[in-house]
């Protein structure tokens, strides 16, 4: 059993490190908020006081956070894990971030003489308690065999996907699929509706159809049909509409910089976009069906914008 340190216990890292904690691995975690500390405690998770603290003499680090500068802040500087964890220590990084804040880190990891692999995840919430998620590991090979072993207790799916920063390479493209997909979902079931169809009949068809998809299957946008769905809940996020347009403009400020056109992913950023604009941010990206349905209404400039 490995001594373990989690930086970032929020709604992914959390249910995570139970799931570490329930393998029998020593867990010290450590997180700006308070809240989401005396969660992960409850859970078997021990609290540092510091990045420094979480680290020392840890077997393995994993960060767990929500944008590149996250990412870079808490790796780079005198309080950062570089500075702080033993050499020998494995660094495993499985947020969803920037492929140029990922190779950063990769690049100043190796010169530290740390291993050091982008390890994002697909699954979700939901994904992350049951620890059922798929792992997307990219980085050197003998590092990546060291992280597989020690990722399995949170994973359904452990894939390697290559050299540096392929991981999030991977996870990248698969989000911009997964909101694409979501996009098309909701305007099939609102049209559906409309024309009369049942809305789970419609359901039946489509999720044994070429209509299906993980986001038709999990996340329908329409109440009473996937028990999973957030519209069964007024759309409490189980994933918010500002990470998803987050999640997305990855995907687009990737592709600008390999002069990749994405004309449908450009335009469903901007309906995430509209929802941010008219204060729905915080609520499920699934809500976007209330962009097709017409019952969110946007103002005149959000619709522009």
């Amino acid at each position: 059993m490995a001594v373990v340190a989690w930086i970032g216990l929020g709604n992914m890292g959390g249910p995570m490190t139970s799931n570490m904690v329930k393998a029998g691995h020593a867990v010290r975690g450590f997180d700006l908020s308070g809240q989401a500390l005396a969660a992960a405690v409850a859970n078997g998770v021990t609290a540092a006081s510091s990045i420094a603290d979480a680290v020392r003499g840890a077997d393995v680090v994993f960060t767990m956070l929500p944008k590149g500068d996250h990412v870079r802040s808490v790796y780079f500087g005198e309080a950062g894990i570089l500075a702080n964890a033993a050499k020998e220590t494995l660094l495993i990084d499985s947020s969803t971030i920037d492929i140029e804040s990922a190779q950063a880190v990769h690049d100043a990891a190796a010169a530290a003489g740390f291993r050091f692999v982008d390890a994002p995840v697909s699954g979700g919430m939901s994904g992350a308690s049951a620890g059922t998620l798929t792992f997307m590991i990219g980085g050197e090979s003998g590092a990546v065999a060291d992280a597989t072993a020690v990722i399995e207790p949170m994973a359904a799916n452990i894939i390697p996907t290559g050299g540096a920063t392929t991981g999030q390479a991977a996870k990248i493209c698969n989000n911009l699929m997964l909101f694409i997909n979501l996009a098309s979902t909701s305007e099939g079931a609102v049209l559906a509706d409309r024309l009369g169809l049942d809305k789970q009949v419609f359901w039946d068809i489509a999720s044994v159809s070429s209509g299906d998809s993980w986001a038709l299957r999990t996340w329908y946008p329409l109440p009473g049909v996937v028990p999973t769905s957030a519209a069964n809940h007024d759309f409490a996020p189980t994933f918010t509409a500002e990470l998803a347009n987050k999640d997305i403009g990855l995907a687009i400020a990737a592709a600008r910089s390999t002069d990749t056109p994405l004309e449908i992913g450009e335009h469903v950023q901007q309906l995430f976009q509209r929802l941010i604009d008219q204060g729905e941010g915080g609520k499920d990206c699934t809500k976007i069906v209330t962009l097709m349905d017409g019952s969110l209404k946007t103002t005149a400039s959000a619709t522009t914008a």
